[in-house]
């Protein structure tokens, strides 16, 4: 009774087991799942502590990383660009002129490889402010240097010149920290001693005497000009009525010659088209004439066509329905007379083999009877004509059933004929010879008729013994 629970407390102590380890299970999967991060394409994943690879830390851009527990940890690194406001003032210049260069820098962390590697060893963790102000003082110093190495015109007139250093001075210094440059924008370079300004007033000056002399120089022109222009007017004009003069005789003989020219030309047009139109009223009158020829061909053709599709036509068609007529009669005919003697033959052959059957069963019954007589062909004979003996006694009896005989009235005087007879025995006599010979047929079926039907003599006692017995019958029977 005490091993029953035990059995179920261990039992139940291994589900519980069971239940955990698979818990567990899942805890890991879950786990791992969320230690398994994705990084952002704004956003730059360090994964630092044992990162296995010489480093240290791992920096991913657009990928994802897993991160192992307890030995590795994770941040990100904003990619979101960073704009600084940079007022230089009174920075030296190389003739060592205090200048003012007003200017807004955009910058950002980089995603080289080799930045990115700086920027995690260099600002992980720093906020945004602390960022901007590391990549200010940075830009503060190399503007500074950059304002150093040039003069105050190039500044001034060559900015390009001066956007490119400061370009590659500033970004050389923040790629250091991981930093990248991405804008630059310089606004308004003033001094304090106004050489600025001067150098824009001198400017300006040359820029008034220049334009001042150009426009004089531009009024001699247009007054050398204007007096060469009426000169060139007056010499162009005489020259342009002479050639005007000129062209116009050129174009008065041209005219004449492109007169004549087209008179010759309609003359030729004229009698080429007078014989091309002859010639095509010839061409037209044969190709009507043609025409007419064919159209004349096709109306015998269609005439033709007309009276063989009305005579000959309908003539062939009855030709070829008479043929095919006769080919069908002549068809159906040999088909009834092919059914006919077909008809014949099997009646024929019906009959033939009813025939066959008869005789083959009438053969069959009398071998039966032939056998069933001992195999005696004689005593089979009489077995027939005992099996046929009632029809022919009623053949015998139909011959005689006609005569009619009331009543036979015998007178005998006593006296007998010369053959010994009396006049009875002569009366019973005469009536069995008007019976058919029944004798000759008994015989030949190998029977025996009675003796009083033989015909043989009877005695005139017997016979008168016999009528008074008939008589004394029939009396009773009138009675």
């Amino acid at each position: 009774m005490l091993f029953l629970p035990l059995q179920l407390g261990g039992g139940g102590a291994t589900l519980l087991t069971i239940g955990f380890a698979i818990l567990f299970f899942f805890i890991i999967i879950i786990s791992f799942i969320r230690r398994y991060k994705r990084c952002p394409s704004d956003r730059i994943l360090v994964v630092y502590g044992k990162v296995g690879t010489g480093n240290s830390a791992r920096c991913i851009h657009g990928g994802a990383a897993f991160i192992w527990p307890v030995i590795q940890d994770y941040e990100f690194l904003d990619l979101t660009p960073i704009s600084i406001e940079v007022n230089l003032v009174n920075a030296l210049s190389k003739q060592n002129i205090r200048v003012n260069v007003p200017s807004r820098f955009t910058i950002g962390i980089s995603t080289e490889p080799g930045i990115m590697q700086n920027a995690a060893e260099r600002l992980l963790g720093q906020g945004m402010q602390e960022v901007q102000d590391l990549a200010k003082e940075i830009i503060f110093g190399q503007l500074r240097l950059v304002v150093a190495s040039m003069d105050i015109e190039e500044i001034n007139s060559d900015r390009d010149k001066f956007l490119t250093n400061i370009s590659q001075s500033v970004e050389s210094e923040l790629k250091k920290v991981g930093l990248k440059l991405i804008n630059v924008n310089i606004t308004d370079i003033v001094d304090e001693s106004g050489y600025i300004e001067a150098l824009g007033k001198e400017a300006a000056a040359h820029a008034i005497n220049a334009a001042r002399k150009s426009v004089a120089e531009k009024n001699r022109d247009g007054a050398i000009g204007e007096a060469n222009a009426v000169q060139d007017e007056r010499t162009q004009v005489a020259a342009a009525n002479a050639q005007a003069v000129e062209g116009e005789n050129i174009a008065k003989i041209n005219v004449a010659n492109s007169d004549s020219l087209r008179r010759q030309r309609e003359a030729e047009a004229e009698r080429t088209a007078t014989a091309s139109e002859k010639v095509q009223t010839a061409k037209a009158l044969e190709e009507s004439y043609a025409a007419e020829q064919l159209a004349e061909l096709a109306r015998a053709e269609r005439v033709r066509s007309s009276q063989m599709a009305d005579i000959i036509v309908p003539s062939e068609i009855d030709k070829k329905k008479v043929e095919i007529d006769a080919e069908a009669d002549a068809e159906r005919t040999r088909r009834i007379a092919k059914g006919d003697a077909d008809a014949i033959l099997f009646k024929a052959q019906a009959e033939a083999q009813g025939i066959l059957e008869v005789l083959t069963k009438q053969a069959e019954g009398l071998d039966k009877i032939v056998r069933a007589a001992g195999n005696s062909p004689k005593d089979a004979v009489l077995l027939l004509v005992a099996d046929k003996l009632p029809e022919l006694v009623r053949t015998q009896a139909d011959a005689i059933k006609n005569i009619k005989i009331d009543k036979v009235t015998v007178w005998d005087s006593g006296s007998k004929s010369e053959d010994g007879k009396s006049s009875t025995a002569n009366f019973i006599s005469g009536l069995y010879k008007s019976v058919p010979p029944l004798q000759d047929m008994f015989n030949m079926a190998g029977m025996q008729l009675p003796e009083y039907l033989k015909g043989k003599e009877i005695d005139a006692e017997d016979i008168k013994d016999q009528t008074q017995k008939t008589s004394t019958s029939k009396k009773k029977d009138t009675e």
